[in-house]
């Protein structure tokens, strides 16, 4: 994996964003980011770009579909070593993407408020977040995601030990984070659509 050049942030928890943003920034990370969490960087003064800017697409259906778009996932699965994957890359307009920092939609708590009506619960089951961390995921080998601000700390440090790059190892361990938090997501759905009648 080469330098962390261009990432994407859209966070449901937004503590500690800012400061991170902005050191990615001392480092030279572009960063493409969504609604809230774009306007929460741009006052805390970090440059952002809008995904819908990046993929020439504007945010629609309630915001129901934001990320879902080539030029997101092809730049999060796209194989780096692959002569045929940087060729289609090329061809399309495709950038590596090369850091996703995204948490998800509370759809636990949103799901337990009393009274909750299933209409609105299921407008809390986040899709392109899921994605977005799943094709960072499976790409492990040239992607780093996180998912817990926790994480954070870890991953700057090691841009600054790595002259900005992580580790294969940091990159598999916050990999096997993203799926477990997506099963425990998937599973709390899943739940709570037993628990119903339409």
């Amino acid at each position: 994996m080469g330098k962390i050049e261009k990432a994407i942030i859209s966070v449901t928890d937004k503590k500690g964003v800012v400061d991170f943003a902005k050191s990615l920034s001392e480092f030279g990370v572009q960063i493409l980011s969504t609604g809230g969490t774009a306007r929460v960087m741009r006052e805390g003064g970090v440059p952002v770009t809008d995904i819908s800017k990046y993929t020439g697409f504007p945010e629609m259906l309630d915001g129901r579909v934001k990320t879902l778009h080539p030029k997101v996932h092809g730049g999060l699965l796209g194989l780096r070593d692959n002569p045929e994957h940087v060729r289609v890359m090329k061809e399309y307009g495709i950038e590596n993407i090369d850091l996703v920092v995204v948490n998800l939609y509370q759809f636990e708590k949103a799901a337990a408020k009393e009274g909750v009506r299933l209409e609105d619960a299921v407008e809390e089951i986040d899709i392109g977040g899921p994605a977005m961390l799943r094709s960072s995921a499976k790409n492990f080998r040239d992607v780093t995601v996180i998912t817990d601000p926790a994480d954070y700390e870890v991953v700057l440090n090691e841009m600054k030990d790595l002259n900005g790059k992580t580790s294969l190892e940091t990159r598999f361990h916050l990999a096997k984070k993203v799926f477990r938090l997506t099963h425990h997501y998937d599973g709390a759905i899943s739940d709570y659509l037993e628990r119903v009648e339409v």
